[in-house]
């Protein structure tokens, strides 16, 4: 899921209402000084294999995922899943639905919009934004072949913006970013 809540103001420059938009490749001017990768994300986001754990055919299970990023303008971020299945990842963000890889296959998650209040200090620069929605899971490849499933999410954001003449600016490359979604919900594997 991707969300960068520094841009999005209304016509006063206020922060409006947060929305999903899908982001172009990232420019060297965009991401000078904000290519962080935060040292959870392994390696840039790589699929990396945690353990793993066999389902019973056809068994629901609840299936929990946690997903981080440190970029505004990512495409990918690394996601742990645990409960019906144990594994490290990567995150394909998109505008309404992400491809979730795992070692030996991947699902959708088509996700909700979400709802929630997002806060921002003029002063400090410093936004908040906490949203809460749905998701449902299916087309799976592979081992998750089959999958289905539910559930809802709680994204989470604490933000930096960067400051242009010495006032906070929303629409500026922030300066910090943290993102971190956590998911949980009955899958039938």
């Amino acid at each position: 899921m991707r969300i960068n809540p520094f841009k999005h103001t209304d016509r006063a420059g206020k922060p409006a209402a947060p929305r999903m938009a899908r982001r172009k490749p990232r420019t060297a001017a965009l991401i000078a000084g904000v290519a962080l990768v935060s040292a959870a994300a392994l390696a840039g986001g790589t699929t990396v294999a945690v353990a793993s754990t066999s389902a019973s055919p056809a068994a629901t299970q609840t299936l929990h995922f946690q997903i981080m990023s440190t970029s505004p303008t990512a495409n990918s971020a690394p996601v742990i899943a645990w409960g019906a299945f144990t594994a490290g990842g990567v995150d394909i963000m998109g505008d309404t639905s992400d491809t979730l890889r795992f070692p030996g296959g991947s699902f959708r998650v088509f996700h909700s919009q979400g709802k929630g209040s997002r806060t921002f200090n003029p002063a400090t620069c410093l936004m908040t934004l906490d949203l809460r929605g749905t998701y449902t899971v299916s087309h799976g490849t592979g081992r998750f072949a089959g999958i289905s499933g539910h559930g809802t999410y709680h994204l989470s954001i604490i933000g930096i913006a960067g400051r242009s003449h010495g006032a906070c600016n929303q629409n500026a490359q922030p300066v910090a970013f943290q993102q971190t979604i956590d998911a949980s919900g009955p899958v039938h594997l």
